[in-house]
């Protein structure tokens, strides 16, 4: 796919975010000057598909009339007003649209800016939820080692990354958290969902049942763990274990939702059912800075009843950022996005396997619909990992840009639980793309396997 680029400007470099990042990973940076669907366009020319929607985010990819020209009819009838002081008919249109598609157990939705903001608002309504019942003392929250929930404060703390502590620590309140129920290198899936449960029942007992507010967990993995799909044993049992103490479960849906073959990972298994889900990424799909805490009727009852829960930031459900999500979602139901990114996401899946046969450097393919990743090995016999000092996810999107792919590769625990790349193109994106995106990786894969192995 091409199109016409009316004027290439260079970017000059400077004074855009990226002066505030370590030199060293900047130099490569393409300068991006326009785009159209799932193709952006650098200063140079480049032609770059979008392989992961900027990180998992642009789910419609560029330029979608219908999101675009709701925005600019909201803009034109109202800009914005202050959900703590009014409501408006686009807060209303989009919080429906969102039950109904979430379903019974989330009949209510609490808008935020974006991800971290949801995740701090769901520990927020536990909190108030805890207080209003007389449980001061819950404030304890219990994540996985690896996982991802966020860049605020708090939700640093939440996050399943060593270099957290280090960095951030004095200014966090740190999570508690248990080993992850990573597949790759364990003795079976089941193996490694029973070693996390027996670790979550252990932190629960030393901290006291009591004192613990919530269980955070991505029901699919993301960036921080590479796509993992658990067990499908693990989240029932987390579920059993947060009934038998009172504990909130919270599923940070901010990737997967839209992505892994249902509207909702937290749909796949009814016995796991989570007390709140998180949403973002692909709710605003880059059109605006949008996230979301979708909750039961019974929980805003229950908080509207007693204390109250008029908790806010400035740009909560600002008119222009829900017409963005209302649209986002007419355009994902009208065209039956979650289908169409579920066979995207097989023809995806089954040329990961192919290259996985052809290359060394693959140790792995995994995933749950258009949401997958391939896991990077030093050493297929052994699974080797990479060591610290190497960051081969980085070299390959390096590598990448020469071969007209965009992906994104952020590394984290300095390689201690494995390196590797994710595929989430626009949920979209057409056939003959998705098999461009293969023909370029199996190029780039080539290229770094003769320079990392």
């Amino acid at each position: 796919m091409s199109f016409t680029v009316a004027k290439l400007t260079p970017v000059p470099p400077g004074n855009t975010q990226d002066r505030f990042f370590a030199r060293a990973g900047t130099a490569g940076m393409p300068a991006i000057v326009s785009g159209r669907g799932s193709i952006l366009i650098d200063d140079r020319g480049r032609e770059l598909i979008d392989a992961c929607s900027g990180p998992f985010l642009a789910s419609l990819g560029q330029g979608n009339e219908r999101v675009l020209q709701a925005m600019l009819a909201q803009g034109r009838e109202l800009t914005y007003t202050y959900s703590r002081t009014t409501r408006h008919r686009a807060n209303a249109a989009l919080t429906g649209r969102l039950a109904a598609i979430a379903g019974p157990g989330f009949e209510c939705a609490h808008l935020t800016s974006g991800g971290s903001e949801a995740n701090e608002m769901a520990l927020k309504m536990l909190r108030a939820r805890a207080v209003s019942r007389g449980e001061r003392r819950r404030f304890r929250v219990i994540s996985l080692m690896p996982g991802y929930h966020g860049a605020t404060v708090q939700t640093l703390g939440m996050n399943g990354d060593i270099g957290v502590s280090g960095l951030w620590g004095p200014l966090t309140v740190e999570a508690e958290r248990i080993p992850a129920p990573l597949t790759f290198r364990a003795a079976s899936p089941k193996a490694a969902a029973d070693s996390s449960i027996e670790a979550l029942h252990a932190a629960i007992e030393r901290l006291g049942p009591e004192t613990i507010l919530a269980v955070v967990m991505e029901p699919v993995g993301g960036q921080a763990s590479g796509v993992n799909v658990p067990d499908p044993s693990f989240a029932p049992r987390v579920r059993r274990a947060c009934d038998a103490f009172g504990i909130g479960l919270i599923f940070d849906e901010i990737v997967t939702a839209f992505r892994t073959g249902e509207y909702l990972a937290a749909h796949h298994d009814p016995q796991a059912t989570p007390d709140l889900i998180t949403l973002a990424k692909g709710l605003g799909a880059g059109y605006a800075p949008l996230g979301a805490v979708l909750a039961p009727r019974t929980l805003a009852d229950e908080l509207a009843d007693s204390i109250g829960f008029a908790v806010s930031h400035s740009y909560d459900a600002c008119p222009m950022a829900c017409a963005a999500g209302s649209a986002v979602l007419d355009e994902i139901v009208e065209h039956d996005l979650v289908a169409h990114a579920s066979r995207i996401g097989a023809t995806l899946r089954s040329g990961l396997r192919e290259l996985a046969a052809r290359f060394p450097l693959i140790g792995d393919v995994r995933g749950r619909g258009a949401l997958l990743a391939i896991e990077l090995v030093s050493d297929p016999a052994t699974k080797g990992k990479f060591p610290p000092e190497a960051d081969p996810g980085a070299r390959i999107v390096q590598m990448a840009l020469d071969h007209g792919l965009l992906l994104y590769s952020r590394r984290q625990n300095r390689g201690m639980f494995g390196d590797w790349l994710l595929l989430a193109p626009p949920l979209n994106i057409e056939e003959a793309l998705a098999a461009a995106i293969l023909d370029r990786l199996a190029a780039v894969i080539a290229r770094a396997q003769d320079e990392l192995l």
